[in-house]
């Protein structure tokens, strides 16, 4: 390797944690983002570098630019997804902020909602809210005028406070989610449903890969049947490891050494608003490769 190529390399490893961190808050997929930062790199290298003042700058607007156009075809694949589309799980225990300023755009609940926004909007947002880039800079990477940039961050706050709950804090999210593990483990109906909020709704993620509910079960009696329902069969044999995943505590559940599942929940006051069963093999990589 020559030593433009070593310069060229060094000055990509120093931001490649920003880079994946704003692809994965775009895809909302681990092995989509790696894939997007390492065509980045690959860019990177062919660009004729010695034109680029601000190489961290270069590498930002490349990377978001790909996700923008990466994001429009995954859309068209998710609407073909067999059952309910959850984010790629990541452990987030050694980088809690995933690359960036703050942990915004992070967690399950809002990465879920964020699929309903326009590609354009979610760049802004995710720049904006998780990286503090200045609006000047947001406009330059989206190639829109700083007020169009304003206002596409300003929609996606809108559009994300008309559907959020206020979440509780780690350690009562952590207390909810224990509590869920025990009385599913046991089949307690009674308990199941003094957890759940009254609209709770199940997830299962499972992309037609193992068996999983294929719709949402809806409402506190309902997802406590459910849960119990499978209690006798699906607990067996299972360990449990609780893990911080996506900035929030979730359960790596396992088998024999081999991670199926992460389990985790969104909580507001109310109680458990969402439970989530990230099932697919093909998206437990950047959680299970860590696992005790």
């Amino acid at each position: 390797m020559d030593a433009d190529l070593d310069a060229a390399l060094a000055v990509f490893t120093a931001v490649r944690g920003r880079l994946f961190g704003i692809a994965y808050r775009m895809l909302g997929s681990a092995s989509e983002a790696e894939d997007l930062v390492q065509d980045a790199w690959l860019r990177w290298q062919s660009t004729d570098r010695r034109v680029v003042l601000d190489p961290p700058a270069f590498l930002a607007t490349t990377t978001t630019r790909l996700a923008i156009n990466a994001l429009q075809s995954a859309r068209v694949r998710r609407e073909t997804y067999i059952g309910p589309w959850l984010p790629e799980p990541v452990d987030t225990s050694a980088d809690p902020t995933l690359g960036a300023e703050r942990t915004e755009a992070l967690g399950f609940a809002v990465l879920s909602m964020l699929e309903r926004l326009t590609p354009t909007e979610r760049a802004a947002y995710v720049l904006r809210e998780a990286f503090d880039y200045e609006y000047a800079q947001i406009a330059e990477i989206v190639d829109c005028s700083q007020a169009a940039a304003r206002q596409l961050v300003s929609r996606a706050r809108k559009h994300l406070a008309g559907e959020a709950r206020r979440e509780v804090e780690p350690d009562e999210q952590r207390r909810l989610l224990t509590a869920f593990v025990a009385a599913a483990r046991t089949g307690d109906l009674a308990q199941l449903e003094r957890l759940f909020a009254e609209d709770v709704v199940s997830y299962s993620d499972g992309g037609g890969a193992v068996r999983a509910s294929k719709f949402p079960v809806r409402s506190r009696e309902t997802v406590a049947k459910f849960v119990r329902a499978f209690h006798t069969h699906f607990w067996e044999g299972v360990d449990v490891e609780e893990r911080e995943v996506n900035g929030q505590p979730a359960m790596l559940l396992s088998k024999e050494g081999a991670v199926f599942a992460v389990l985790a929940i969104v909580a507001s006051e109310r109680g458990i608003d969402q439970v989530l069963w990230l099932m697919n093999p093909a998206k437990l990589g950047a959680v299970a490769g860590r696992a005790a």
